[in-house]
């Protein structure tokens, strides 16, 4: 019997592989194969350590403002499972899912010897097929892990963006920029523009561009932006685009973002065409949960998915540009594979009190872990006051923080997806 609902769907796809990952594209691409899965429409594709959510949520607002119709593919989700399939800047619905649910399962299991995929390649041809099928004009998708062995590199896509190389995943992508870049690099295709927007791409990723032929551009060198505190310019090899609003998404690393979205924009402009109208508009409206996120309300709370050093120095820097306020608490749950001391130690100083948690993942960091690498990197020297808790869970975590905090104070929850994603779920429980 196969399943109805989508919750029960993806209850299923869940338990049908062994392994949460299991790098290669032989699986799926016999699975998209059988589907007949491609596209006749532009096709972007975003990878990145950090950045990719934010990139392709301006490229989808832009091409929005311009009238477009867009399906954006990005992850993971917070709440449910439909904000990873967007479709002209609303979720699809669980039935629309649900059919493509069905679709991926009957090409899965044609043969005798069914094919074995994991969650995330299942769910993955799931939403590339429901957006293959849904009359679109432009299709935006998010790389979830590396690039080269990603289901999304099953398409070859149209224009290509990396936005930043740091070190995170190292289990499965190696453990220095060199290699992590080469992995990144694998979305780029011959003849097309591949946008790099880590103003210190490593070697790696030059070289493999060149190797296969890619039109890359790079930031610095083929495009550019400057700003003041009003507003910010973008110079890229043929176009300029002159007094930009900010982009609604905050931080200091936004312009980074906004600019290898505008390059890959200037790149396609022979297929999507976009006025400036368009792209200071979008830029304007442009929305991402969970992207040094502050809440409206007190004590003000910062949500932030930042889980590596890189990622937590920017959060650090945006937390810096706040102003002033008595206390700081820090709600904080990451992933064993990650460097804890580098990410805690980013915010060194800046936090008064520490709420350490564990996480309902076998491959979570436990608070005890955490203790250890913030005892390593920051707490010799403490300043008198400041205090250390650890909870099992950050659900227990954000309610002593609520009862600790003065209204004066800030509250930032950062690290996993997770830990953000139990935060916003009890927030949304409290409010109904």
């Amino acid at each position: 019997m196969l399943p109805e609902t989508l919750e029960a769907w993806l209850a299923y796809v869940e338990s049908l592989h062994p392994q949460a990952i299991a790098m290669g594209l032989e699986r799926s691409r016999e699975v998209a194969h059988r589907l007949n899965l491609h596209f006749q429409i532009p096709v972007i594709t975003v990878g990145g350590t950090n950045g990719k959510g934010s990139t392709c949520a301006m490229l989808e607002s832009i091409l929005l403002a311009a009238g477009y119709r867009v399906g954006l593919y990005i992850k993971p989700h917070f709440l449910e499972f439909e904000e990873r399939a967007r479709v002209n800047g609303a979720n699809a619905t669980p039935r629309a899912l649900v059919e493509q649910f069905r679709a991926i399962e009957a090409a899965r299991t044609a043969e005798p010897t069914p094919i074995e995929l994991t969650y995330y390649e299942f769910t993955t041809l799931a939403i590339l097929r429901l957006f293959s099928q849904a009359q679109l004009d432009v299709v935006i998708l998010e790389v979830g892990l590396g690039g080269r062995l990603d289901t999304v590199n099953l398409i070859d896509a149209d224009c290509s963006v990396v936005t930043s190389i740091d070190l995170d995943h190292i289990d499965y992508l190696g453990d220095t920029r060199e290699k992590i870049g080469f992995e990144k690099a694998g979305i780029f295709r011959p003849g097309r523009p591949a946008i790099c927007g880590d103003p210190l791409p490593p070697d790696s990723l030059v070289a493999h561009a060149r190797a296969i032929g890619a039109d890359l551009w790079r930031l610095g060198h083929d495009f550019n932006f400057s700003g003041d505190k009003l507003q910010w310019n973008f110079v890229g090899r043929g176009a300029r685009r002159q007094a930009l609003a900010y982009p609604a998404l905050r931080g200091a690393n936004q312009l980074l973002n906004a600019s290898a979205a505008l390059a890959a924009l200037e790149a396609m402009r022979s297929l999507l065409p976009v006025s400036q109208q368009a792209v200071r508009h979008g830029l304007l409206s442009v929305e991402l949960a969970g992207r040094f996120q502050v809440l409206p309300g007190r004590p003000t709370i910062v949500l932030d998915v930042a889980h590596n050093p890189h990622a937590a120095a920017a959060l650090a820097q945006n937390l810096d540009n706040m102003g002033f306020f008595p206390y700081t608490y820090a709600l904080v749950g990451v992933m064993r594979d990650k460097d804890l001391a580098g990410v805690l130690g980013a915010l060194g100083e800046r936090v008064d009190h520490w709420l350490l948690t564990g996480l309902p993942s076998a491959r979570a960091a436990t608070a005890a872990d955490l203790e250890a690498a913030l005892a390593a990197c920051c707490l010799p020297g403490a300043e008198p006051g400041r205090t250390v808790q650890s909870f099992a869970a950050p659900e227990l975590a954000w309610g002593e923080a609520l009862s600790r905090a003065g209204e004066n104070d800030r509250i930032v929850v950062f690290g996993s997806f997770i830990t953000v994603a139990a935060v916003m779920q009890a927030r949304a429980r409290h409010h109904h």
